[in-house]
């Protein structure tokens, strides 16, 4: 329902537009302009319209509003249906909408369907001309909803890169890819070695090819064997569960998951096996998700920063719909790295249990130290088939910016137009393996248990 143009005032009247250019010695044109386009007001006026606005309670018509400007002031949200709520799914829509209430907007949720990104319900609602734009989650390889909505001129912001193909709009992501090199610099700081990866199904998901490239590509720089080192599996306890068990036959020390529910599956075989997560193997899980903290041990897990994922979503879509003409921003922020009991120091050291940030985490370039080689085989040659692409981040100059991808460790976000690399906290990758934007990823999982154990 829209708002009444009137609002109630402390001594129950009715606020009008009209009192409140008396109250501020403004015309009502002057007030009007103050909500709908503060642009055209000088500083010192638009403040003291803005301030009677707020001591007495005006707030003007939506549907009034809309006439004007001819805007609904909605901003659709495609939900896929899942098996479960997702937490992290739930964190991000929470962070949006409040973004966009604070803008004067709302978020129209409608129902996406289940599998790869499609059209379905974006035409609908543009046909009937409810929505001013879109933010898009779940990005993949092949969406096409990027291509469709530019053409159609329809401003957009993807939380989630583009992943192939031509760059085509804003886009706010997660750089999953340092998240998991996070990891795997904490646990050699721990002594660990044969470091294993529990994933999901290669090419799947962008956003877990994303995150295997970072494991990837830190092992290799710490000179470790990858090869029986990684596995993977549906987005299932039970499915994890049974694909982490040639991971820990083959001697892993540690195992680090693309999810906190795969990790969750690792914790079973674990105690089935009469071992305990920490004390005998590390487990490390991503999203950082409400029962990570609650596990016993508590699990260590990679926070994504969606509450400023969530804002900065909104803050591109209304400079978008403000000037549909401007370059293109792309903002990689970096995650962080949440140390807890699950990631103890080989045979059981008292290193763990610390709730805190593991130290910067910027695009998983900086070089941990390492104490000692695996005479296990540091020579065994590396799994070559993980991932396309180095997920790597640069320096860009810029601006910073749900199951996916807040800052690590007080690292922010840069932006870079038309595509450029960006300064500052990370940069936008073009070439990354796999989509950070996992918003859709937690549900991934299905009742099969089908995993396989990979190279």
């Amino acid at each position: 329902m829209p708002r009444s143009s009137r609002s109630t005032s402390a001594k129950g009247g009715q606020v009008t537009l009209a009192m409140v250019a008396a109250r501020a010695g403004v015309s009502p044109q002057t007030v009007s302009n103050a909500i709908n386009s503060p642009a055209m007001l000088r500083p010192e006026t638009l403040e003291r319209v803005s301030r009677v606005i707020e001591e007495m309670g005006y707030r003007p018509s939506r549907a009034a509003q809309t006439l004007r400007t001819r805007s609904s002031r909605l901003i659709g949200y495609g939900v896929q249906p899942g098996p479960a709520s997702s937490p992290v799914l739930d964190r991000f829509l929470h962070a949006l909408s409040q973004a966009a209430d604070e803008a004067g907007y709302r978020i129209l949720l409608f129902a996406a369907p289940p599998g790869l990104p499609s059209l379905d319900g974006y035409e609908e609602l543009l046909d009937q001309h409810e929505v001013d734009g879109f933010v898009l989650s779940g990005t993949e390889h092949g969406d096409p909803r990027q291509a469709w909505l530019a053409k159609r001129d329809v401003p957009f912001v993807g939380f989630g890169r583009m992943w192939s193909g031509r760059q085509i709009g804003d886009w706010v992501d997660v750089d999953g890819a340092s998240g998991t090199d996070a990891a795997v610099e904490h646990l050699v700081s721990l002594g660990h070695r044969r470091i294993a990866f529990l994933g999901w199904e290669r090419g799947s998901s962008a956003a877990g090819d994303d995150r295997a490239e970072g494991w990837l590509r830190a092992m290799r720089r710490h000179g470790l064997p990858t090869r029986g080192r990684r596995a993977q599996s549906v987005n299932e306890i039970d499915a994890a569960r049974t694909a982490v068990r040639p991971l820990l036959d083959g001697g892993a020390t540690a195992v680090i998951a693309a999810s906190d529910m795969l990790a969750l599956g690792c914790y079973q075989t674990l105690r089935e096996r009469g071992a305990a997560p920490g004390r005998d193997v590390a487990v490390v899980g991503f999203d950082d998700s409400p029962t990570a903290g609650l596990l016993f041990p508590a699990l260590t897990s990679v926070a994504q920063p969606l509450e400023e994922v969530g804002r900065e979503c909104v803050r591109l879509l209304l400079a978008r719909i403000g000037t549909p003409d401007a370059a293109p921003e792309r903002l990689l922020l970096a995650p962080s790295l949440v140390v807890r009991d699950s990631a103890q120091a080989v045979g059981g050291g008292a290193d763990g249990g610390r709730s805190t940030g593991a130290g910067p985490v910027n695009g998983g370039s900086a070089e941990g130290s390492s104490a000692g080689s695996d005479s296990a085989g540091s020579n065994a040659p590396s799994d070559s088939a993980s991932g396309s692409g180095s997920a790597s981040s640069g320096s860009v100059p810029g601006s910073s910016s749900a199951d996916n991808n807040s800052p690590a460790h007080g690292s922010s976000a840069s932006s870079s137009p038309a595509g450029s690399s960006a300064a500052g906290r990370g940069s936008a990758q073009n070439s990354a393996p796999g989509s950070n934007s996992a918003v859709g990823d937690a549900s991934r999982g299905s009742a099969s248990a089908e995993s396989a154990l990979a190279e």
